[in-house]
Parts: C-alpha cells; sequence; structure tokens
C-alpha cells in the first residue's frame, strides 16, 4: 500500500485570543487546528492573542490534529512579532497570508516546519505557478472570502466567480506535491448550502476544507473522507491486479468497469488514505 498525505479533511480556524476556543480545539475532530492570528484577530488584541497562541503551541495536547498558526505579514506592525514566536514555538506548520509570489514565503521559513501559503489576492492567482514552487512549501490554502473582495465578485452558492481560481489552485499543488484546501464558507445556518460546498470542493480535488465552526467539522469530515463505496472500488482493483493470473497486463475489467494501472495507483492511495483516517 502506498504512502498518503496526512489528513486534511477538516481545517478548524480559532481565533489566537479566544483561550477557552482553543482549549476546546484539543477535544475536537478537526484533522488541523489553525490557531490565527490575522484576520480573526482585533489589532487591539494581536499581542495579547500571540502569546496565547505561543503558549498553546508549547503546551499542545491537540492530539492527532496538526497545529498551524496563520500569522499577519510580515511588512506589517504585528509580523516581526510574529515571526519570532512561531520560530520560537515551533507550531506544525505556518500559515502566510497574502503571498503573491515566492520571495514572500522566504521569510517564514525555517528548517523543519513547513510553510503554508493563502492565495487570496488576483496576483496570487495569477502566479499560482511559482508561489507553489516555493521551496518549503506544503499547502495551499484558498482564502475565498479575501479574493471576492479583491475580484468584487459575489459568493454565489455555485461558486461561479471563484472556479477557475479554485481548479488552478488544485493544479498548481497537485504539481508540487502540496495538500490543497478549500476556502471556508459563512453561513453558520444553511447545512445544506455547507455540505453542497464541501462535495464541490471534493469534486475539484481539494484534501478538505476550512471551517469556522466546530458545528462544520463532522459533515465536512464525512465529505472528504473515501466512503464504503469507494474504498470496495479500491479493494477490487488492486485485488485484482495483484492477483498472480493477470500479471503483466495494464487493463482489467473490474466490476464491470475498465481499470488501467493509473487506476491502480490511486485505488493505492485512497485505501492508505482511509487506512490513516481510521487510525
Amino acid at each position: 500500500m502506498t504512502d498518503a498525505p496526512r489528513p486534511r479533511r477538516t481545517c478548524l480556524y480559532i481565533p489566537g485570543d479566544k483561550p477557552r476556543a482553543i482549549a476546546k480545539a484539543r477535544a475536537l475532530d478537526a484533522d488541523v487546528v489553525m490557531l490565527d492570528l490575522e484576520d480573526a484577530v482585533a489589532p487591539e488584541a494581536k499581542p495579547e492573542a500571540r502569546a496565547a497562541v505561543a503558549a498553546a503551541v508549547g503546551e499542545g495536547g491537540f492530539g492527532r490534529a496538526e497545529l498551524v498558526v496563520r500569522v499577519n505579514a510580515a511588512d506589517s506592525e504585528w509580523g516581526e512579532g510574529d515571526l519570532k514566536m512561531v520560530h520560537t514555538a515551533r507550531p506544525d506548520a505556518v500559515l502566510v497570508p497574502k503571498p503573491e509570489r515566492a520571495a514572500d514565503l522566504s521569510i517564514w521559513r525555517d528548517p523543519g516546519m513547513p510553510v503554508w501559503a493563502m492565495v487570496e489576492t488576483p496576483r496570487a492567482v495569477l502566479g499560482i505557478g511559482e508561489l507553489a514552487a516555493a521551496e518549503g512549501l506544503a499547502a495551499l490554502v484558498v482564502g475565498t472570502n479575501d479574493l471576492a473582495k479583491e475580484i468584487r465578485a459575489e459568493m454565489s452558492p455555485g461558486r461561479e466567480a471563484f472556479l477557475a481560481a479554485l481548479s488552478m489552485t488544485v493544479m498548481a499543488a497537485r504539481a508540487n506535491g502540496l495538500a490543497a484546501i478549500d476556502g471556508v464558507f459563512n453561513d453558520l445556518e444553511d447545512a445544506d448550502g455547507f455540505a453542497a460546498e464541501c462535495r464541490q470542493g471534493r469534486a475539484l480535488g481539494f484534501d478538505g476544507k476550512t471551517v469556522i465552526h466546530p458545528s462544520q467539522i463532522n459533515p465536512c469530515n464525512r465529505v472528504f473522507a473515501p466512503d464504503d463505496a469507494a474504498i470496495a472500488r479500491a479493494r477490487a482493483i488492486v485485488a485484482a491486479f495483484e492477483d498472480p493470473a493477470n500479471a503483466g497486463k495494464g487493463v482489467l475489467r473490474v466490476e464491470g468497469g475498465m481499470a488501467e494501472r493509473l487506476h491502480l495507483a490511486e485505488a493505492r492511495r485512497l485505501l492508505a488514505l482511509a487506512d490513516s483516517i481510521a487510525r
């Protein structure tokens, strides 16, 4: 079975100035906890939030979840302090807001601590190939709210205005071996709309989605995890190609459909992911 990327079905934003929410996040089933020092924190609260996030990273206790810190831009008045904090506290990754080229990520790099990049400006989308090839980068995270503001687009149910940017982000991520994380869904009362957007994100190829409330975690996890039918199909493909009677064959008929060796590789990846989620 092939190695699978770490599950990143649900990436939960937590404001860095909300210590009770940070404490509760330790018991939640999010694959990634993203402690936010940027958009979710008012300017006057940022120094206090930075100290709280540093303490939370040091204390740990988030179990299997990846712990990511979203910092303020390096050229902001809080950038230098955030830089020193993450390089000292060393979360699992640092999430950089509004980068537009690879050079914008270089200051945040530190050996052993991956960098994640927000994709939330027109220049970032248009230069996504260069941005995604940056040294030390591990994930691209779409910031649909900021992108909507920048391009003056409406957040419609089908996200028509963002489909090109979403697809380009996934393409760039796959070309460079990165995780691709979809943007947030703002309406906490619209469970059906959230589920539909999760399904759209999965259909586009995203690994998971950023969420803003614990109530969104379980529905998101379900959509971005392989379902029983997909797992059964993957097992059938693997079994067919591993059958000695099919040795050397490049194409097989499996459960009424055709399967090539490229489908074998994807089947093994899916099974490895399912196994990782189960563990």
